[in-house]
């Protein structure tokens, strides 16, 4: 008899079949949008961060004040946005 084991996300997200295991069971996160500008994020560090909610980093960095200190100082320490691209300036000139 096979025990089938259940998982609650917390968030809305984006999720696929495993595909680098045959267990059909797993699966992979891949994103999900931003709580407050609602855009889609990728799960990994240089996109987002969740707390309580997923965030963006540009929404992040735009609320900083209002997150805990240690998320501020953990922000702090992280590298300039460089991987991810929730938000491109777009030029309304071309």
């Amino acid at each position: 008899m096979q025990e089938v084991e259940q998982l609650r996300i917390l968030e809305d997200s984006y999720v696929m079949k495993d595909p680098f295991t045959p267990d059909k069971e797993k699966f992979l996160i891949l994103g999900s949008p931003c709580s407050l500008c609602r855009r889609t994020v990728c799960v990994g560090t240089e996109c987002s961060l969740f707390y309580t909610k997923r965030f963006c980093l540009p929404c992040v960095n735009e609320n900083l004040r209002a997150f805990p200190l240690e998320i501020q100082e953990d922000m702090d320490k992280r590298k300039p946005q460089s991987k991810c691209s929730t938000r491109k300036k777009v030029d309304s000139r071309t």
